[in-house]
């Protein structure tokens, strides 16, 4: 019998949890969790050749034998639809001008936007629209900041952030400095959201690490005679910024003096979801070799300001069940177990495993991954874009893992981890845990890639979600999903009038043939990326929607219900309108 990678990863993992699982033989714990994916003459996702998309653009990480530590981290990528004709574009951040790099004049490093040809195909129109990048790109957050109904573009950096104003005629204008928000340092995932529920989204921005000066180098050489990427551990801890829409194209910084600014941390994950239900926005933070962040949204407080709770350690999130902190990278939020609370998920570096943490409905947490055979699969692996998404519109939540270890060098000294590793996806069963089909889901899960942001779209509005996945040093990758034929969809545009123009933060209730499931919009998540903004409510078999609920987030109080609605189509909504 021929081993693959993949077996030979499987095989070890599996016998590192039969270690933690008791005396049953890894042979037998790997044959219980092994699900048959669904039969079909197509691959669940299928990778999308270059030729075919349009998409030539590579990512360029600069690296140099120097090893500095931002070549290893990006890129991220995101689905929008920045010309607003209903039709998913993509935008992929590149590297550029630093302090420790310039890019040669005969080879120019730019971002990257390419429009959707409505026709499987992508055009590059970032010279024309402007958005080809100043800095050291990291990553990607779309918003519609200023409630004109048009996508803007925030990206962070090593360097300066840049903020583009969608102009509304298929360019962007860079009004960073306007804006307030050339925020310095090194700065990596950033979210959208409404802190305050004032209808207008505010900005949460990742911080890493203190990277000035000569400390870039201070790590030596490795087993092998080379320069090696240091690990973060060695840096200082940086504060996150957090700024308020003043409603007139600027913004303030406004964590100072609260938990955010206090918690000094290595921040590369985020995601804007609400734990408790209480209508206010927290943020779940991944680290970097510290603890992990949970920023409970209080409210106001005295004088003006606003509260914020920082429980990671209580909430049992912040660190391992051994009380270590590990490597956070890409985090998520979801109903997972469909109880009406949100679940959450983030990736780490090999040897630490992933945690799948269920809401306790207390603002506490318990980490399921083992249950979920999640720890086991991702043992070896290093996690950075990752999405919970109903990948088959079954009506259950499932999971993408996108993988890849942050040293390149890793292979030349270690028997077990490699530098490119493999896809992984996990179908939610019958039974109400996820498992791992990535072995039957198709070619693209059994090759092996650097692979760091992840988003997820959908590009040819067919219902089914699709994944693009930035990758370090090489070409985006773009999977089209196949795997939801045969089940029933309703995708739904969101538009606030009272609340923020995005919705972010609307609880959406729907009933088909009996079932009722609910989901919270939140935004951010996976790691430096951004996603469609619409919503793809899944039926199974039902042949229409028998009741749609729209619970739009505060400062609006409205409800909005419909009735008898057919499937298989996007509905643009709008607060207190019918749907069209």
């Amino acid at each position: 019998m021929k081993f693959s990678r993949r077996d030979w990863l499987r095989l070890a993992s599996s016998l590192g949890a039969a270690q933690l699982l008791g005396p049953r033989s890894a042979f037998s714990h790997l044959q219980s969790q092994s699900v048959a994916a669904p039969q079909g003459t197509q691959p669940l996702f299928s990778e999308i050749p270059r030729s075919a998309s349009g998409i030539d653009w590579l990512h360029e990480n600069a690296m140099s034998p120097s090893r500095y530590l931002p070549e290893a981290l990006g890129p991220g990528v995101a689905f929008l639809d920045f010309d607003n004709d209903g039709w998913m574009d993509i935008f992929l951040v590149n590297s550029g001008p630093s302090d420790f790099w310039t890019p040669p004049a005969s080879k120019p490093v730019r971002n990257a936007l390419y429009k959707n040809n409505r026709d499987g195909s992508f055009t590059d129109v970032t010279e024309k629209v402007g958005v080809s990048g100043a800095y050291f790109g990291m990553g990607v957050a779309v918003g519609d900041y200023d409630n004109d109904g048009w996508p803007d573009l925030f990206v962070t950096a090593y360097g300066k952030c840049i903020l583009y104003k969608n102009n509304q005629n298929g360019t962007f204008t860079d009004v960073t400095e306007k804006a307030g928000l050339a925020t310095p340092g090194w700065t990596t995932s950033a979210v959208w959201f409404d802190y305050d529920n004032d209808g207008k989204l505010d900005l949460f921005v990742c911080s890493f690490v203190d990277y000035s000066g000569v400390k870039k180098l201070e790590c030596g050489s490795n087993q092998i005679g080379h320069n090696y990427y240091c690990v973060p551990r060695v840096f200082k801890p940086t504060a996150s910024f957090l700024y308020h829409n003043n409603g007139d194209g600027t913004f303030t910084e406004v964590s100072k003096g609260t938990a955010i600014a206090k918690a000094l941390g290595k921040g590369l994950g985020v995601v804007a979801t609400d734990i408790n239900n209480d209508g206010h926005m927290d943020l779940f933070v991944a680290n970097d070799t510290v603890q992990n962040f949970l920023f409970v949204n209080r409210g106001p407080g005295p004088a003006g300001s606003w509260k914020w709770d920082e429980i990671a350690l209580q909430a049992g999130v912040g660190f391992s069940d051994t009380g270590r902190p590990r490597s956070g990278m890409g985090v998520d939020a979801a109903d997972l177990s469909g109880r009406g609370y949100q679940d959450l998920f983030v990736a780490n570096v090999d040897h630490e495993m992933f945690s799948v943490y269920e809401n306790n409905k207390d603002e506490t947490f318990r980490d399921v991954a083992q249950a979920n055979g999640v720890a086991r699969a991702t043992r070896l692996l290093s996690g950075w874009g990752l999405k919970y998404f109903d990948y088959d519109n079954d009506g259950l939540v499932d999971l993408f893992l996108a993988n890849g270890h942050p040293d390149d060098m890793i292979d030349a000294y270690s028997m077990q981890v490699k530098y490119k590793e493999p896809l992984l996806l996990f179908h939610h069963g019958a039974d109400g845990l996820l498992h791992d089909v990535s072995e039957s889901a198709g070619p693209v899960f059994h090759k092996d890639f650097a692979a760091r942001g992840l988003a997820i779209g959908d590009y040819d509005n067919d219902g089914a979600l699709d994944v693009l996945i930035g990758v370090n040093g090489g070409a985006p990758v773009l999977l089209k999903n196949n795997a939801a034929k045969g089940n029933n969809w309703l995708g739904l545009k969101l538009e606030g009038v009272i609340c923020n123009r995005d919705a972010i933060g609307a609880r959406i209730v729907w009933k088909a043939d009996g079932k009722t499931r609910q989901r919270l919009k939140n935004n951010g998540g996976s790691y430096l990326s951004s996603h469609d903004p619409r919503e793809v409510l899944s039926i199974g078999g039902a042949t229409q929607i028998d009741e749609l609920e729209i619970h739009w987030p505060l400062p609006s109080k409205r409800v909005d219900k419909f009735t008898n609605l057919a499937p298989n189509r996007y509905l643009h909504i709008v607060e207190g309108k019918p749907p069209f």
